[in-house]
């Protein structure tokens, strides 16, 4: 298994506990929550029991029969109940065991009395006895909700949350380990950090053949994953599709995006909202500002949905008849058109490596981009990435390019001009990163005012 480190030292700490532990694990669907509980049972006296989209009965009985198995070695019969079941695993543990259940909103979608007969369960014998419980999920909501809500009969009775999020830049290049690192960099650009993408890809062949024969030809698993990925989570398919679409057009404020798709913004509003909770995307505001901000936007977080929605759904028909090898052919033309504000993520993701390395002149506060007036210019301006301390007196202020020809003179002197937005910073530091390198007047420059140029490979250092 690639990555998870923390993760499954965290599950082993949690397992090596001398009490009763409850952990609530839940991420999206594919980010590898069942490949990591997979492996931390490997080495651990685990019961591991997948709950499936089946209905009551056969639950209860799949999983007496796991439970059964893992006791007694041989199953005799279903339990009555869930209660029978939870009663039978609390006579029958001795030495530590983790009792993990997958998918647990399958169960409590079809039997929601489930939750309170488990709350009984450890209330009343587990949390004196030698168990590690795990409830796992994809659906966030209903982890967050019905689990951990207050309303939830399980409510403040776990000791422990984990969230399995996507892998950054640098878990992903894992995956990939005879690309540049350029080609590593753009791999996560059209995959993102979900495990399961990036397994899709044939690590020894170049990106335009994977996009040629992993995403563009019919039938491939990445071809049909954005509907199938839709389907399974939501109902009114439609809408999203076009509202995803919206955005990765560019459209990134409710009112452009409810005039794009001709739907009122109340009812946008919602929309937005549920697709946040599957962390398919998130709204910024300009870093430093409030949630509140009215300058907020809505962007894609997922990287894989950002390149579908941008090219194949976009461009389905024409793609079909130009054929797979040439509808990846011109995809990789305007690659570093995608690649821009994933570049500018790719680079924040490296501030906060640094940060933890305590490799920065400060720890970041706040970190992001940033978009505003420029009273000086008096012009809008942005910064690519931003990051302020504590006090609001340091600021790091960067540009990210990730084009074909080195950064010249004008670039360097825009982030100048925009750091001049910002009087109330007292210590200013200048950062760029830049795909091609720089041209000698940048060079001159930055020496001059103790920049730091960055180049590719320094973000692999």
């Amino acid at each position: 298994m690639l990555g998870r480190v923390e993760e499954l030292t965290y599950l082993n700490e949690l397992y090596e506990s001398s009490k009763f532990e409850f952990l609530v694990m839940y991420g999206r669907r594919r980010v590898g929550k069942t490949t990591l509980l997979q492996e931390f049972s490997k080495n651990t006296n685990t019961i591991f029991f997948p709950a499936r989209e089946k209905n009551d009965a056969l639950n209860l009985e799949d999983f007496s029969k796991t439970i059964q198995l893992h006791f007694n070695k041989q199953f005799i019969s279903s339990f009555k109940s869930w209660e029978d079941a939870f009663s039978y695993i609390g006579n029958k543990i001795q030495d530590r065991t983790a009792l993990v259940i997958d998918e647990f909103p399958y169960i409590i979608e079809e039997n929601p009395s489930v939750k309170s007969l488990l709350q009984h369960a450890i209330d009343h014998s587990w949390k004196n006895e030698n168990i590690f419980l795990i409830l796992c999920g994809s659906s966030v909501s209903v982890m967050e909700n019905e689990i951990m809500g207050r309303k939830s009969p399980l409510h403040d009775r776990q000791t422990a949350t984990l969230e399995i999020t996507p892998f950054d830049y640098l878990e992903s290049s894992n995956f990939f380990p005879n690309y540049s690192n350029e080609d590593k960099l753009i791999a996560y650009g059209i995959l993102g950090g979900i495990p399961r993408y990036l397994e899709a890809f044939d690590a020894n062949k170049s990106i335009e053949e994977n996009i040629t024969s992993k995403i563009i030809r019919n039938g491939a698993y990445l071809h049909e994953e954005p509907d199938n990925l839709l389907k399974a989570e939501l109902r009114e398919t439609n809408t999203y599709n076009s509202i995803l679409s919206a955005i990765s057009n560019g459209r990134n404020r409710i009112i452009e995006i409810a005039d794009y798709i001709h739907e009122d913004q109340t009812k946008v509003s919602k929309y937005l909202s549920i697709l946040q909770t599957l962390r398919l995307i998130e709204k910024r505001v300009p870093c430093g500002e409030s949630e509140k901000s009215k300058k907020s936007i809505y962007v894609i977080k997922d990287n894989f949905l950002k390149f579908w929605f941008r090219y194949e759904f976009t461009n389905n028909a024409y793609y079909a008849m130009l054929g797979p090898k040439d509808a990846a052919s011109e995809i990789m033309s305007d690659l570093s058109n995608l690649m821009g504000d994933v570049f500018e993520g790719i680079c924040k993701e490296y501030l906060i490596h640094q940060a933890k390395k305590r490799k920065l002149p400060f720890i970041p506060f706040s970190i992001g981009k940033w978009w505003g007036n420029n009273p000086v210019i008096k012009a809008q301006d942005d910064v690519d990435v931003l990051a302020i301390d504590r006090s609001g007196k340091k600021a790091i202020f960067m540009e990210c390019k990730f084009t074909s020809s080195p950064m010249p003179l004008e670039e360097y002197n825009d982030l100048v001009n925009a750091t001049k937005a910002f009087p109330d910073i007292e210590e200013k530091y200048l950062y760029f990163v830049s795909k091609s390198g720089y041209t000698e007047p940048v060079k001159r420059q930055a020496e001059i005012d103790g920049a730091v140029l960055l180049i590719i490979d320094d973000l692999f250092l």
